[in-house]
């Protein structure tokens, strides 16, 4: 067994001392020297209190994402970069806030252009700096570029290449579909190039299993969609072993589910003596447990890092009336759902397991982000991080690694709701730039549910964790605080330290109008930010 000595880096643990670790571990790498292969799995709508490890009211087990965080170290205070699917997933491959794109708020369709620029450097294209095979299975959701037949300008020609997809963005291969699966068009992709021409339309309007009316291939079927995509991924796992396994993989597979269509399938129907939703999750489950068992086949578990969480908060097409008559919440004590910029839109499971280097049982409550899977993985592959990319990565390996440190890796944390209002978390502190909720619980914005509510809200999440007790009155110093702050994440076009850029009057969007209310836009040039 030998002794690794893995090197924090000042630049990307903000602002730990800079030290060396030891780390003893009895896996794979430490008789060849490999480098771990790394899997991230991504739910879809799952819910902080979705998963029995988090929530002791649960109304189901879910047992083999359980066992994931009994053999490794489960975060209780993990965000999504948004409170829904796209920006969110912009966040994870590319470590920035989403909201610095074009993308101010919503989601992305089917028909959107490609969101990820092409020169942006991502999680995949950096991995490969190490020889990692990397591969993309499942919903994608992050803008493609179709090509329009040269007869009707406004037909999409499913027989030419997709551009701009996973594969010009450093995966080596793709097997997925393009948004979530209640958008169409319906179609599997392979690398960049739909498995088969669309000919047909379908559509559901059942309550839970409902789907928008769209092309549909004819060896697609929304039923058994999830499933297929866990075939492909378990297929990856598999060939990879076969043909290129001197080398370590990353498999990013962003599941289809719990979203809508919420549709089990028939050995999961009436499993959790709920409703369709809790049944959903459950086969989500079995989905994580079908990964876990491939990895174990095939020798690697051992020097694989697992990462399991979620895009965003549980959506209220849940139906959380009927959830609650069996005493569950999807945001377990949290207020809100997905969309909110209240911590059920954003507060999410994060999970990882690494044999061996991680300890078994472990429990963190330091708040991290989605977006510091860049960050991260670079230690992990012991590359050195272009100061110009992974403006909102940080490096959460010392939390992995159970080390005592003497300040939060985050200085603070950004919150994104689906309308584009803001929030910032800074230790117990979170300041929401908005009235109401910004998202699809009350009080809705453009209604008159938020009329005659102060502008912004302030909580302290130590004694106040459901955001019920709006404070700004009695804490105006840290009201200041934290609005300057995140002003300078905003201005700085980063929250990490490193090179800032320049944001000018002309690019202040309407969600961050208040930017101009009582201070001026500050001057930012291209020193460090620290």
């Amino acid at each position: 067994m030998k002794t690794f000595f893995i090197k924090m880096t000042l630049a990307w643990t903000f602002p730990v001392v800079l030290m060396c670790f030891v780390v003893s571990c009895k896996n794979k790498k430490s008789e060849t020297g490999q480098l771990p292969n790394i899997v991230y799995i991504l739910a879809d709508d799952l819910g902080y209190g979705d998963v029995s490890a988090y929530n002791e009211h649960a109304a189901w087990m879910t047992p083999a994402i359980d066992r994931l965080a009994a053999e490794g170290i489960r975060f209780t205070d993990a965000h999504s970069g948004s409170a829904v699917c796209t920006p969110t997933r912009y966040g994870i491959l590319t470590g920035r806030y989403a909201w610095r794109t074009r993308l101010k708020e919503g989601v992305l369709w089917s028909w959107s252009k490609p969101l990820i620029e092409p020169e942006r450097l991502t999680v995949p294209a950096l991995l490969k700096q190490k020889g990692y095979e990397s591969a993309c299975i499942g919903k994608w959701h992050l803008g493609l570029g179709w090509q329009y037949s040269e007869e009707d300008s406004t037909q999409v020609d499913f027989s030419k290449p997709v551009l701009g997809g996973p594969t010009s963005l450093g995966f080596d291969y793709f097997y997925g579909i393009t948004a979530s699966l209640d958008i169409p068009p319906y179609v599997y992709i392979e690398n960049d190039r739909a498995t088969v021409v669309p000919e047909k339309y379908t559509e559901s309007k059942d309550k839970y299993g409902w789907w928008r009316k769209g092309l549909t291939g004819s060896d697609f079927d929304h039923h058994t969609v999830l499933s297929h995509l866990t075939d492909k991924a378990i297929e990856f796992i598999q060939r990879h072993q076969e043909k290129n396994k001197k080398h370590p993989f990353f498999l990013y597979f962003a599941l289809t589910a719990p979203h809508t269509p919420i549709l089990p399938e028939k050995a999961f129907q009436g499993k959790s003596g709920t409703n369709p939703y809790g049944d959903f999750v459950l086969q989500v489950d079995y989905t994580v447990d079908r990964v876990l068992k491939a990895l174990e086949e095939e020798g690697i578990a051992d020097n694989t890092v697992v990462f399991f969480t979620s895009d965003n908060g549980c959506s209220p097409a849940a139906d959380y009336k009927v959830l609650a008559e069996y005493g569950h919440d999807p945001s377990y004590i949290y207020r809100g759902t997905k969309a909110d910029i209240f911590e059920g839109g954003h507060r999410i499971p994060f999970i990882v397991r690494w044999p061996g280097m991680i300890q078994a049982g472990l429990t963190s409550d330091e708040t991290i982000c989605l977006t510091d899977l860049m960050a991260t993985a670079a230690r992990i592959a012991d590359i050195n991080m272009p100061s110009e990319a992974g403006e909102d990565s940080y490096n959460i390996t010392p939390l992995l690694f159970n080390h005592k440190l003497s300040e939060p890796i985050r200085e603070a944390t950004v919150h994104h709701s689906i309308n584009g209002s803001f929030a910032i978390r800074k230790a117990n502190w979170k300041l929401i730039m908005c009235p109401g909720s910004g998202g699809w619980s009350p009080p809705r914005p453009g209604t008159d549910e938020v009329k005659g509510l102060p502008p912004i809200q302030l909580y302290d999440m130590s004694t106040d964790p459901e955001e019920q007790e709006n404070v700004y009155k009695e804490f105006p110093e840290v009201v200041k605080e934290l609005r300057s702050l995140l002003i300078s994440y905003i201005e700085n076009g980063r929250s990490n330290p490193g090179p800032l850029k320049k944001l000018t009057k002309k690019e202040i969007w309407p969600q961050i109008e208040w930017i101009k209310e009582d201070q001026p836009l500050l001057k930012t040039g291209t020193g460090e930010h620290h």
